[in-house]
C-alpha cells in the first residue's frame, strides 16, 4: 500500500501500487495506469478504498523504433518528456507540444491530451498522435488510431486514462532548427494591455503566453508579462547544446497557510517588478522555455498539508468576461500566484479535450479548508459555463458530474464508448466516480443499445 496524491496534495488516497517494465503484463489485473503524478487533482488516483491495483508505468519507458526521416517515434507509455527530449533535442527533434512541465510520460500527454505555448498554432498533442496500443476493459489488446477503432481513439485523447490502458504511443516529433529558442518578454500594466499583446503576439509567433497579477485591484488589476518563442535558427543560436535543467529541491517544511492572500501578492509584485521596463530580447533553452515550474521540484510543498487546487478554464476570447471573472475571484477572496493567459487555437478531436478556440486562464488555489475550496470553484464554474467555457480535467479536483455535463456536450459519446470497451467498468478511477458515475454509463449503454 502506497500513499498516493496528484500534483495539487489533494486528495490523498491509500492505494495498491505495482511497477513492472511490462505493461502488457502490468495491465491485466491493473484498474488503473498512473505515470509521473502529475495531474494535479484525483484522475490518476483511485477511488477511495477502492482495493485494486494502480499500475505506475515509469519503468516502462523504452523507445521501440524511430524514423529519422519522417520524425515518427514509437515508445512505452511510461517514457518521460524529460528523457525523450535529452535524447532527441541534439538530434534536431522535440515533442510536438510541451506542457508546463517535462515529467510528464507519453501516456499521460496523451490521456490528458496535453496543450502548451503553440496550441493557437499547433493544437493539441493528440493531434500529432498517430497510433496507440491499448488494454481495455474487456481485457483485450487493442491497436487504436484514426483508421483502427476510430471511437475509441478519440475518446482515449484526453479521456484521463478512463478508456484503458495506453501501452505504447506512436507519434510524430518535431523537427527543430537548433536545440535553443529565442524569447521576447515585455511587461504591461493592466489586464487590458496584456491581453490586446497576447492576441497580437499569436498572430505571428508560434509559441505565446502571458502572467498576469491576480492580487490586486485598480487600474494595475491583471498587470503581466507576456512572453512570445520561437526555436532559433542554427546562426542565432549557442554553439553549445543546453544541458539538462536543474532544480532545487524544496523541503516538507511550509506549514499550511503560508501560502496566503498576503504572501502571494508580495510574490506577485517581485515578479512584477523584475522584470525590466524594456522589452527583453533574448536566446533561452527548452527548460527556461517551457519548464520553469521545474527549477523547484515538489514545489507543491509549498502551499502545506492541505495543498492546492489549481483552476484552469477557457472561454471565448472576450476582455470584457475575463475582467469579470478575476473581479470575481478577488471577490471570492481568490489570489494566485503562477496565473497564466494561453491562446487557444481550434478545438482537439478528443470527446474530453480541453481546448478550444478561446483563452484559457490557470489559477492556483491554495486550499484552506475543502468547504471553501469547492464552494469557490462551484461559483466559478457556474461563471465559465454562463460564458460557455469548461474546465481542465486534467487540473480539476472540485467540479461535480452535473458541472462537467454542462462543459462537455459530447459527454454521452465519451459514456457509449466506456461502456462498449469496458462493460463492467474495471477501469476506474477517483476523478470517474466523481464525475462519471457507474450508473450513468449503465444508462448510456441501455440507451445507445450496447
Amino acid at each position: 500500500m502506497t500513499l498516493l496524491h496528484g500534483w495539487g496534495h489533494h486528495p490523498v488516497i491509500e492505494a495498491h501500487t505495482e511497477t513492472r517494465e511490462d505493461l502488457s503484463l502490468a495491465s491485466e489485473h491493473a484498474v488503473l495506469s498512473r505515470g509521473l503524478g502529475r495531474a494535479y487533482g484525483d484522475a490518476a488516483l483511485t477511488p477511495r478504498s477502492d482495493t485494486g491495483t494502480v499500475s505506475v508505468t515509469t519503468r516502462a519507458n523504452r523507445v521501440l523504433s524511430f524514423d529519422a526521416q519522417t520524425g515518427f517515434l514509437r515508445a512505452e507509455a511510461g517514457l518521460s518528456l524529460s528523457d525523450l527530449a535529452h535524447t532527441y533535442l541534439p538530434r534536431g527533434f522535440f515533442t510536438p507540444v510541451s506542457p508546463g512541465t517535462q515529467y510528464v510520460t507519453l501516456g499521460g500527454m496523451v490521456a490528458a491530451d496535453i496543450h502548451g505555448k503553440n496550441h493557437h498554432v499547433d493544437g493539441t498533442f493528440g493531434r500529432h498522435v498517430r497510433q496507440l496500443t491499448m488494454r481495455v476493459g474487456d481485457g483485450r489488446v487493442l491497436t487504436v488510431s484514426r483508421d483502427q477503432e476510430p471511437e475509441l481513439f478519440a475518446a482515449t485523447l484526453g479521456g484521463m486514462g478512463l478508456t484503458g490502458h495506453i501501452l505504447d504511443v506512436e507519434v510524430q516529433l518535431a523537427a527543430v532548427p537548433s536545440p535553443w529558442l529565442v524569447e521576447e518578454s515585455e511587461r504591461f500594466g493592466s489586464t487590458a494591455a496584456v491581453f490586446d499583446a497576447l492576441n497580437a503576439a499569436s498572430e505571428s509567433w508560434p509559441m505565446t503566453v502571458a502572467w498576469i497579477d491576480t492580487s490586486i485591484g485598480g487600474p494595475a488589476a491583471g498587470r503581466g508579462i507576456v512572453v512570445k518563442g520561437r526555436w532559433a535558427t542554427p546562426q542565432e543560436a549557442p554553439e553549445h547544446p543546453p544541458g539538462r535543467q536543474r532544480s532545487i529541491r524544496v523541503p516538507p517544511i511550509f506549514p499550511s497557510g503560508v501560502m496566503n492572500r498576503a504572501t502571494i501578492r508580495g510574490l506577485n509584485t517581485l515578479w512584477y517588478r523584475k522584470h525590466p521596463r524594456r522589452p527583453v530580447h533574448r536566446v533561452v533553452s527548452p527548460g527556461h522555455m517551457f519548464w520553469q515550474l521545474d527549477l523547484a521540484t515538489e514545489w507543491y510543498r509549498g502551499y502545506g498539508k492541505r495543498g492546492f487546487t489549481q483552476y484552469q478554464c477557457i472561454m471565448p476570447r472576450d476582455l470584457g468576461v475575463y475582467e469579470r471573472f478575476l473581479a470575481l475571484f478577488r471577490g471570492l477572496g481568490g489570489s494566485s500566484f503562477v496565473t497564466v493567459f494561453k491562446d487557444c487555437g481550434e478545438a482537439g478531436e478528443g470527446l474530453l479535450s480541453f481546448p478550444m478556440r478561446g483563452t484559457s486562464l490557470a489559477l492556483d488555489i491554495p486550499i484552506t479548508t475543502v468547504e471553501a475550496a469547492t464552494a469557490m470553484v462551484r461559483e466559478l464554474n457556474a461563471f465559465v459555463i454562463d460564458h460557455g467555457g469548461r474546465v481542465y480535467l486534467a487540473k480539476d479536483a472540485f467540479t461535480t458530474a452535473g458541472d462537467l455535463r454542462r462543459m462537455y456536450p459530447q459527454i454521452d459519446a465519451f459514456q457509449a464508448v466506456r461502456a462498449r470497451f469496458d462493460p463492467e467498468q474495471r477501469i476506474r478511477s477517483a476523478l470517474g466516480k466523481r464525475l462519471l458515475p457507474r450508473q450513468e454509463v449503465k444508462a448510456t449503454a441501455v440507451a445507445r443499445g450496447l
